[in-house]
């Protein structure tokens, strides 16, 4: 088994986080090289963060920076900060009540070369985190994240994903609405997708939701996907 070093950065700043991910995504890449070469025996460590965050709106590297639909003015009245970072897919939104995980892995020393393969065991960790509560998820051909009621008109999505990868180490992850505020999301165009609409567990069940609860389910989910145990960090 795979061992996952288990880290909850609570809420914490989207810059902060992002700067912490980059330390780790980097340092494993770097010994990844060393090893290459033969100059370093040590293993690399794999790391599953999960936090929440102030508002924020990011747009990853092949988004449209218009679907951020308000001025720099009005994004200081809402109290939202605004990131263009280097992850996959369009603008999304994170905020509190939405459970992000970040897994930094090395999937080639670990567990597999296929980053689709990877995206979609993200997916199916949410699906059957939720599939606990009697919420039904799935996926909708051509987009990825997790989705309620996919394929028809009352299509809406829990779960947005975007993730970078080098040398088969990733890097950011996914924004899991639990007991998000949607408002939010209609100062954007979310993903770049603009006849489809967001949901929440909150919302689908009609009441909030413990997030500790739900890391512990998508902690235990992710563990038996990638066949993983955790250590906590010291």
């Amino acid at each position: 088994m795979a061992e996952v070093i288990l880290e909850d950065l609570g809420l914490i700043d989207y810059k902060k986080a992002w700067d912490y991910q980059e330390q780790l995504f980097k340092s494993t890449i770097d010994l990844k090289i060393e090893q290459g070469r033969n100059e370093s025996e040590e293993k690399t460590k794999n790391f599953l963060l999960f936090c929440e965050h102030p508002h924020v709106y990011t747009l990853g590297k092949s988004g449209d920076q218009s679907h951020l639909l308000l001025s720099e003015e009005r994004l200081e009245e809402i109290e939202a900060t605004y990131y263009k970072i280097n992850r996959g897919g369009d603008i999304t939104y994170h905020g509190p009540g939405q459970l992000v995980m970040y897994p930094i892995f090395d999937l080639e020393t670990y567990f597999f070369t296929d980053i689709h393969k990877y995206m979609r065991f993200l997916e199916e960790a949410v699906i059957l985190t939720i599939a606990e509560y009697g919420v039904k998820g799935g996926r909708v051909d051509g987009y990825t994240g997790v989705w309620i009621d996919g394929g028809t008109n009352q299509e809406r999505k829990i779960c947005a994903m975007g993730v970078k990868s080098s040398r088969w180490v990733t890097m950011h992850g996914i924004g899991f609405n639990v007991n998000t505020d949607l408002n939010y999301f209609n100062y954007i165009v979310p993903c770049g997708i603009e006849d489809k609409s967001v949901t929440s567990l909150q919302k689908e069940l009609g009441h909030s939701v413990d997030m500790n609860e739900i890391k512990a389910k998508l902690q235990h989910h992710v563990a038996t996907l990638f066949n993983a145990k955790y250590t906590e960090k010291k």
